[in-house]
């Protein structure tokens, strides 16, 4: 392990789907650049145009990491649909939407949701060949492409669940520009053993993002120990933001001061 210089600085990413919610997303993107933030990511920005997000991301000089695809019928249950056999062709126009719309705005990543379904050789055959879809059209606009194992008390039946199974599932795709969206939070529920998971899997990381254990609230109160564990992946090779992906316990500008804290 190495000692970090004493100008360490943690490079943060706001997601702007829990934090400043109360705001339009352009005015949450603003919002992000003057609390000191140098990127941002979304969940699903399609009600804003596409134009307005360039524009305002340009003005503030900060990158969108990334956006999801739709989780399809949100009303009967769905938290995406891209391994969910049958839908093959509801999963396409997901993906053809996020892509296109990362596409006219710049965003380095669209996370693929995989949705609920069976564990099971037809709900991974599904994803995999979504996935390589997914990669033909990511590859000719410019952008990758993230999966994420999430944990089973937030979103019960969720086809992906741990780090060996999205391993798994990106050996059968067998493209570089997909990647595991490394979540912190998702994985300290199901797995643990953050720091030498994160670097087992090193190589197939596209993305970090963390909140406190178990309350997904601020990353100061927390069963993790972030001062630790987020210069330590940085320090094991990881170069690039970390994504604050945490509910506020109460605004997201009064729980800010664990930034500058973390940052040191």
């Amino acid at each position: 392990m190495t000692s970090r210089p004493s100008d360490f600085s943690l490079p943060f990413s706001a997601n702007l789907g829990f934090l400043w919610t109360e705001h339009a997303l352009p005015d949450a993107i603003r919002a992000a650049a003057a609390a000191g933030f140098g990127a941002v990511e979304c969940h699903w920005p399609y009600d804003v145009d596409a134009a307005e997000i360039k524009q305002v991301l340009a003005e503030t000089g900060l990158p969108m990491l990334g956006l999801n695809t739709r989780r399809g019928d949100v009303a009967a249950g769905d938290n995406g649909v891209c391994a969910i056999p049958g839908r093959e062709a509801e999963a396409r126009a997901v993906i053809d939407e996020a892509i296109g719309y990362a596409g006219a705005i710049g965003c380095r990543n669209v996370h693929v949701m995989a949705g609920k379904t069976a564990v099971d050789s037809a709900s991974t055959a599904c994803f995999v060949e979504n996935l390589k879809y997914a990669a033909d059209k990511a590859d000719a606009a410019g952008c990758g492409l993230l999966i994420e194992p999430l944990n089973t008390r937030d979103a019960a039946g969720y086809f992906l669940t741990s780090l060996e199974q999205a391993a798994d599932i990106l050996d059968k795709v067998g493209r570089p520009s997909v990647k595991i969206m490394f979540d912190c939070y998702h994985i300290q529920i199901m797995q643990g053993d953050l720091v030498m998971r994160a670097r087992a899997f090193a190589d197939m990381i596209g993305h970090i993002q963390f909140a406190g254990v178990p309350d997904r609230g601020e990353p100061d109160k927390s069963e993790i120990d972030y001062s630790f564990v987020l210069p330590q992946l940085c320090e094991d090779g990881y170069d690039s933001f970390l994504g604050a992906e945490y509910r506020p316990r109460t605004t997201t500008d009064a729980g800010l001061g664990w930034m500058e804290r973390f940052r040191r």
